[in-house]
């Protein structure tokens, strides 16, 4: 994927649709508690308003459903975009419209605007042509930093993009795309996955995806249980998911037949029931208790988990080790997120949660990447194709 970016192009005087992921959790006061997404979107801002561009700015916030929702207005994000861009950022009250035309046909060079919630209309997830239409009189290039949403055909990221004189990459999805073609078809081996999280169901198909490339599997999170359950374990009350106990068997057996290691937990934290003041127990993988459940893995599988960190050349990383929201059941997510810091291997990490416990661990910063997308670095890693990065024009199709 060698798409064309934003210095490949002349941006000055020209008016930029710039599709950005500010999809940033908000307190019950409406305030701004993390803001990775907007900084990440800096280096691209920055350089359009140096070069001189207009840039109107597209996002979206929460699931408003079609509906005009009040506390998922980005104001909040305006205002923290203008802290740090040290200019004023003007936040419309619509995406489309006739005034909305009006305000971007005065602006200068070197200005912003932001439309607002593009979700507060159906037609953008439905990727309606009316809509996109409407969205693209307010541009004449179309630019996307939007790697979260880059796994949508919505009107904002597909249909827009068809109907605008060129589409091209900003810095932030240029950097997702590189890192994540680095280990997806480059990997430096040995190639160590780290998978965990909840469920099978939402993490299957990149494991089948990775397994024609890693040399180790690490599996832990709630999935680890439904693997350990296929294999025979009696796992107690941890969350397992029947339906999906032949798919572990035939991974398993896929893993073996490829080569392929796969770690799996050898003792657990269990718990009688999930919460922060629980008594927890540390018990190997074959004695957990009928009426406990594993929330996180045990020291000795820590242990095993370090070796493989710090032989790896290469790491993916996506999904917890345990309930890491509860800090008595962090320490294995914290030590594998420990254990990558330290690592001297290319480390990429993926997924809402991981970032969240990396964020939480204050190590974001010791990763080689950190992706902005939990599903777009999912479905990349998967191997599919994502509409929102398809749409984008490729190096020398433009002379």
């Amino acid at each position: 994927m060698n798409k064309l970016t934003v210095k490949d192009i002349d941006v000055q005087g020209k008016r930029i649709l710039y599709r950005v992921d500010y999809n940033v959790p908000l307190d019950e006061q409406g305030n701004i508690t993390e803001d990775t997404r907007i900084v990440e979107s800096l280096p691209t801002l920055q350089y359009l308003l140096e070069k001189g561009a207009r840039v109107v700015i597209m996002a979206h916030m929460g699931r408003p459903k079609g509906q005009v929702v009040e506390k998922l207005r980005l104001d909040p994000v305006a205002k923290r975009l203008s802290e740090l861009l040290k200019q004023p950022v003007k936040k419309l009250d619509d995406c489309i419209g006739s005034e909305v035309e009006a305000t971007v046909a005065k602006m200068q060079n070197g200005e912003t605007v932001l439309l607002e919630n593009l979700r507060f209309y159906a037609q953008e997830e439905k990727n309606e042509q009316s809509f996109a239409t409407q969205l693209a009189k307010l541009g004449d290039i179309y630019v996307s930093d939007g790697f979260g949403v880059c796994h949508r055909a919505h009107a904002s990221t597909v249909g827009v993009a068809k109907l605008m004189s060129i589409a091209v990459a900003g810095f932030l999805m240029e950097k997702e795309i590189r890192f994540l073609n680095k280990v997806t078809y480059n990997p430096e081996s040995p190639f160590l996955a780290i998978v965990g999280g909840a469920k099978v169901s939402s993490k299957i198909g990149v494991i089948h995806h990775l397994l024609d490339k890693v040399d180790s599997l690490i599996i832990g999170g709630g999935m680890a249980y439904t693997f350990l359950k296929a294999q025979g374990y009696d796992v107690g009350k941890s969350l397992v998911e029947e339906e999906k106990l032949e798919v572990a068997r035939i991974t398993l057996q896929r893993a073996k037949e490829k080569g392929v290691e796969i770690l799996l937990p050898v003792d657990t934290i269990a718990v009688e029931e999930l919460k922060p003041d629980a008594q927890e127990e540390i018990v190997d993988i074959d004695n957990i208790p009928s009426d406990m459940m594993g929330v996180d893995i045990g020291p000795e599988t820590i242990s095993i988990f370090k070796d493989r960190i710090m032989q790896a050349k290469t790491i993916v990383w996506n999904g917890p080790m345990g309930v890491f929201e509860m800090d008595n059941f962090a320490v294995g997510t914290h030590a594998v997120a420990d254990y990558l810091s330290k690592s001297p291997a290319l480390k990429v990490v993926g997924g809402g949660d991981s970032v969240a416990a990396l964020e939480k661990f204050a190590l974001a910063d010791k990763m080689d990447h950190v992706s902005t997308g939990g599903g777009a670095s999912l479905e990349f890693l998967e191997g599919r194709e994502l509409p929102g990065i398809a749409i984008l024009a490729e190096k020398g199709s433009i002379h």
